[in-house]
């Protein structure tokens, strides 16, 4: 088993314990490191040594810069301690009240790429002979993009198109829909550009981490879990700041000073979006357990205390 899957299997088994390294491992300091001083703390979480406080550093760098399927240095942007320093103005700017359909596109494509993107670099890839991507992966990752783009635009087509000029049925379009819309998109977006999970099957190890062959069971499941936690990132993105600009523009305050809602907005959009990652990054372990009765019958012989471990992927 992967020495960055070790250290979940022995550290991250809780949800607070998860969160407490989430929290470490999207410093995004650790952007700056080279890929030697990347993989040289992989060779030392490898090594099952207790590390000396020179080295302390080395499973936050190794578990945030290392795919734990193939060993390899994740790409610059697709690592965690990215994901928000680059996602971040892209949420803020598709959330925004756009005056067109053009400038919601523009936004959405962008947001959905990166998202897209990052599932793919992120994914569990242990079943993939070879380290270049497919034809079938590309073609998912066009159509998946393709179509986020235009569903997540929808609030602002059905405004432009059917000409919404009603103060009650622009709050539902712009404040209320994208609060589902977020966590849906968010969820196809995983689901898809993952799906090949689902039908080649996820190597899976028994409890000593030793490899004992694929499930599709546990690709199904390692998909699901993942689709849910981003859903739950973008959904709760998407409602707190909406809900919160609804209830303060009934103030006084707000009714006076209306230029006030645009940076409450932004602000509070930044501020959940940083607050959910690590939340929902935490949700479920990194090495997921499935029980024996779920798996395939060539399997469950070697689920010998009942359960076998899966690398869930992020």
């Amino acid at each position: 088993m992967d020495p960055n899957l070790l250290y979940w299997k022995n550290e991250g088994q809780s949800f607070l314990s998860r969160l407490r390294i989430w929290l470490n491992l999207l410093d995004p300091s650790t952007l700056l490191s080279s890929d030697a001083e990347i993989q040289k703390a992989y060779a030392l979480l490898g090594r099952g040594e207790k590390l000396n406080e020179e080295d302390g550093h080395a499973p936050n760098l190794s578990l945030s810069s290392v795919h734990a399927d193939s060993g390899d240095t994740l790409p610059l942007v697709f690592r965690p301690p990215a994901f928000l320093p680059i996602s971040a103005p892209l949420v803020v700017a598709s959330f925004l009240p756009h005056s067109g359909v053009k400038p919601a596109l523009f936004w959405q494509f962008l947001l959905q790429s990166y998202n897209a993107g990052f599932n793919h670099a992120n994914r569990n890839s242990s079943s993939e002979q070879g380290k270049k991507t497919s034809l079938k992966q590309l073609l998912l990752l066009a159509g998946t993009v393709s179509y986020a783009t235009c569903a997540g635009a929808l609030p602002q087509i059905f405004i432009d198109r059917l000409g919404v000029r009603s103060a009650s049925l622009q709050t539902f379009f712009r404040s209320i829909l994208p609060i589902p819309l977020s966590a849906a998109l968010a969820f196809f977006n995983v689901s898809t550009v993952r799906s090949e999970e689902s039908e080649t099957g996820i190597q899976v190890f028994d409890s000593k981490g030793n490899p004992v062959g694929l499930s599709k069971a546990a690709g199904q499941k390692a998909v699901s879990e993942t689709a849910l936690s981003r859903a739950a990132l973008l959904g709760s993105t998407a409602a707190f700041p909406n809900l919160l600009v609804l209830l303060l523009k009934r103030t006084r305050l707000f009714q006076r000073n209306t230029l006030l809602v645009a940076p409450l907005r932004h602000i509070s959009v930044a501020f959940v979006l940083g607050l959910m990652i690590p939340i929902s990054f935490s949700l479920f372990p990194q090495l997921g357990k499935i029980r024996k009765e779920d798996v395939e019958e060539e399997l469950k012989a070697a689920a010998v205390d009942g359960q076998l471990y899966y690398h869930r992927g992020l």
